[in-house]
């Protein structure tokens, strides 16, 4: 993101912060991402919209609480996405287990540890340096290819890819230590 998109996008923040009526600018610059990311993870339509709007709801319930820290607003955006998607299928989950269905059970718990690997992927992905994390969220949330994402980081293709092994290789390590 460039300096005046970065600053662009932090004055809208602001002012969203302190007229929700201005988020309507924030939702339309991020609703297709959001969106996309949703749908990534989720098959059914319904329920992408569904998951969707509750991001936005979500976050403007919580704008307030948003503390600029110079990522994107949209990474923020993926966190609150990544929270519902699992509330949701935390909550599928119990209500399988509700029908006593002894298969249902066994497919649950390992519903629950996937859920629980993706939390630990969204957040070690979150700790990443700043153009690690931007790298891998372009490429797999967003996903862009390597030719794109130098363009838009005005880096060539081959550092591009150093940043995206470093940044795999770092999540490895991370998750490997949990």
């Amino acid at each position: 993101m460039s300096q005046a998109t970065e600053s662009d996008e932090r004055l809208l923040i602001e002012a969203a912060q302190n007229d929700p009526s201005r988020f309507a600018e924030l939702y339309e610059q991020n609703f297709h991402r959001v969106y996309a990311y949703v749908a990534r993870r989720v098959c059914d339509r319904m329920e992408i919209q569904d998951l969707t709007a509750q991001v936005f709801h979500k976050a403007l319930a919580n704008l307030g609480k948003f503390k600029w820290k110079g990522a994107p607003f949209c990474a923020w955006l993926y966190r609150i996405a990544s929270n519902v998607i699992a509330d949701q299928a935390k909550q599928k989950a119990r209500e399988s287990t509700d029908q006593l269905n002894p298969s249902a059970e066994s497919s649950t718990a390992t519903d629950l540890e996937a859920v629980e690997r993706r939390a630990r992927l969204f957040s070690a992905v979150g700790k990443l340096p700043e153009d690690q994390r931007r790298v891998i969220e372009m490429r797999f949330a967003d996903e862009k290819s390597i030719r794109e994402i130098a363009g838009e980081l005005g880096r060539s293709e081959g550092a591009v890819k150093q940043l995206q092994f470093r940044a795999l290789e770092n999540l490895r390590n991370r998750l490997n230590e949990k």
